[in-house]
């Protein structure tokens, strides 16, 4: 089938992590509603989430030596590879997204030497030539706008909007099946336990606490995580009575499978990782898991219905640190399997109570 759409060819590049290129999604749409064709530019981490995003023609991975840890130089077989690829896409123009602590400016560079003639990002620092459309940070672009809306007023700067029928929430593809021991359920809880820093993590003890009272509760669970976070899944999930339903996932879905049991839960329990935008665009009801390690307002799922928990307030505040600098973790370690019980309860609008059996295994109660 042709493609008759007009406009130019353009490239967006989101160059990190999993969740940062979920939540350019409304972004890449408003490109795609102006672009004849999209290629979306990321590194190794953020491609899988590049390919559940609906506006891209084509996902294209490239490590840059600024984001992604890698002994590669930076030399002129790098330069000519990223040529190449951007002469193989035919370019016309590229939208530069970043956080709020990134700069545009590196990838500008390379774009300039392959001979991109327009480019648009945000940055704090003069930009000289580097970029067509800049946006000043704190200026043009809040400190405390959500990440997706951040995003899109790149995009918006650029030129590029999302059309009228388009409420700007975070969506991706639906184009795979939850596993058959996942949909032969009625009903379930997802809880992800994994973080990409110790910062970020709900203690593991938590973790195998919440699972148990679900299990006492006759809620089965579904535990969710990444190949690299089998060990932890399994922990979690040996949590619960012998009676209990529960299935270990770790490292046992593709994104969009995983999208797909996301989807299906009746709340979703994670913290604050990539999961958790996925479970936003899915439209999940979620309990954040939130460590202030970072801003919620930037970071917090960007969806409808969203219990967040952890205290926002705490002395690691804005620090981000990938270990937590408290001792004890208070920020997350407060938080109890009650607190999430009773968010889940808010989420539903009907309360779950943790039975004495439950209450004795919790961290709190032992100690």
């Amino acid at each position: 089938m042709t493609d008759d759409r007009r406009g130019p060819r353009v490239l967006v590049a989101r160059l990190d992590s999993f969740g940062d290129v979920l939540v350019t999604g409304p972004a890449v749409r408003a490109v795609a509603a102006g672009a004849s064709h999209v290629t979306m530019l990321c590194g190794p981490q953020g491609a899988p989430a590049a390919e559940l995003l609906p506006g891209i023609d084509r996902v294209r991975v490239w490590a840059a030596p600024w984001v992604t840890e890698t002994a590669r130089p930076l030399d002129d077989a790098l330069l000519d590879e990223f040529r190449a690829l951007v002469d193989e896409e035919r370019i016309d123009e590229a939208v530069v997204l970043t956080s709020f602590h990134q700069s545009p400016l590196p990838l500008a560079v390379l774009l300039r030497l392959a001979g991109v003639a327009r480019v648009s990002g945000a940055s704090v620092d003069h930009p000289g030539s580097l970029l067509d459309v800049r946006l000043r940070p704190g200026e043009d672009l809040p400190e405390d706008l959500p990440e997706p809306e951040r995003a899109l007023r790149i995009a918006e700067a650029a030129g590029f909007g999302l059309p009228a029928d388009d409420d700007g929430r975070l969506v991706v593809r639906h184009d795979a099946a939850a596993p058959p021991e996942v949909a032969a359920l009625d009903r379930y809880v997802v809880v992800h336990p994994g973080a990409s820093v110790p910062a970020r993590s709900w203690p593991p003890e938590h973790h195998r606490a919440l699972v148990a009272a679900y299990g006492d509760l006759g809620i089965p669970v579904v535990v969710t995580g990444s190949p690299g976070e089998r060990a932890l899944t399994a922990s979690v999930a040996a949590g619960a009575p012998e009676d209990a339903t529960v299935l270990d996932l770790g490292g046992r879905t593709s994104p969009a499978e995983l999208a797909a049991v996301l989807a299906g839960a009746e709340v979703v329990v994670v913290g604050n990782t990539g999961p958790a935008h996925l479970a936003a665009a899915v439209g999940a009801r979620i309990v954040s898991l939130f460590s202030p390690v970072v801003p919620a307002m930037k970071w917090a799922p960007y969806a409808e219905h969203v219990e967040l928990l952890g205290d926002q307030g705490a002395a690691c505040r804005l620090s981000r640190a990938r270990e937590c600098p408290v001792p004890g973790h208070p920020c997350l370690s407060s938080v109890t399997p009650e607190d999430v019980l009773a968010a889940h309860g808010r989420l539903v609008g009907r309360a779950l109570r943790m039975k004495p059996s439950s209450l004795r295994r919790t961290p709190e109660a032992r100690a």
